[in-house]
């Protein structure tokens, strides 16, 4: 029997509203979906009829899972970060909007048509990587990270978006790189404690833990990041990394103590210190201060 599309938004909305905000916004995207139709096909023809039972069945699958808390990104296997589209699923964090606040810091020390070296540790699916590939392609991009289902995800993304040039090593941070040295580095490390009432029940549990809670203080990956970076970086060069909202302060000492220089802190666009960065001591490399 043929359901209106109008009908079906609305059984979904009801079976949503107890896992998300926005239940009817996220029923038209996996309905949507289902159709492999743009939501603004769902938007314009609330009275179509669908006779397909299989665009019906796929989207009474994603609306099961979503109600049980998995994340729409892993229903579809795709979110888009940088406006990218990238595979995502189980092995890999979905892309937050504000992991963008790190490309953008990296790419303020980037010159456009500049040749450099950079580093993107913990690289996940690659989003960080690829983003700075797209927007300066004369730079040698390496991505490196602990697990080697992650980085199958991030050569398929690298692929697809045909920025096949990034490379991606397997281990633990600066291990794959040994003696090489980068103009620039930059991580979105685990940085969540362990404990961290604020986490949702959801992150929990879909996505990869070892890529979400450093320890007891949330700064155990960041230690080795930013301990280890100077003997990766060319005099002038940069660190660029991504942080808990509360650990601005921590993580400045942190780069400090190491011994950069020019050390500081940017907010996301909520306000939260969500970024630090600081710069190699010595001469500057060619490209943007």
């Amino acid at each position: 029997m043929a359901t209106e599309i109008a009908q079906l938004i609305e059984e979904g909305v009801q079976r949503l509203e107890r896992v998300t905000g926005q239940p009817r916004h996220e029923a038209e995207i996996l309905l949507a979906a289902a159709l492999a139709k743009p939501r603004s096909y769902v938007l314009a023809h609330p009275e179509q009829r669908i006779l397909d039972c299989a665009a019906t069945d796929r989207y009474e699958a994603h609306v099961t899972r979503r109600a049980h808390g998995e994340p729409i990104a892993y229903i579809l296997g795709e979110k888009e970060f940088w406006s990218l589209p990238l595979e995502v699923g189980p092995a890999v964090l979905i892309p937050r909007p504000e992991t963008e606040l790190a490309v953008e810091r990296a790419l303020a020390h980037l010159a456009p048509d500049a040749p450099g070296r950079v580093l993107d540790l913990a690289a996940g699916s690659g989003a960080i990587a690829l983003a700075l590939a797209r927007e300066r392609p004369r730079l040698q991009l390496i991505g490196t990270d602990v697990s080697e289902a992650a980085l199958q995800v991030a050569r398929r993304n690298a692929g697809r978006l045909g920025l096949s040039e990034v490379e991606f090593r397997a281990g633990s941070w600066y291990e794959p790189v040994a003696a090489e040295r980068f103009t620039l580095i930059v991580s979105n490390p685990p940085y969540i404690a362990e404990g961290d009432p604020r986490v949702e029940r959801s992150v929990r549990r879909y996505e990869p833990h070892d890529a979400l809670f450093a320890g007891p203080s949330g700064l155990e990956a960041l230690r080795p990041v930013i301990d280890g970076a100077l003997r990766h970086l060319v005099a002038g060069g940069w660190l660029v990394v991504e942080h808990g909202d509360a650990q601005g302060a921590a993580v400045r000492e942190l780069f400090e103590g190491a011994g950069f220089t020019a050390v500081r802190t940017y907010p996301d666009l909520a306000g939260l210190e969500r970024c630090t960065e600081g710069r190699a001591p010595g001469r500057k490399p060619s490209g943007r201060a």
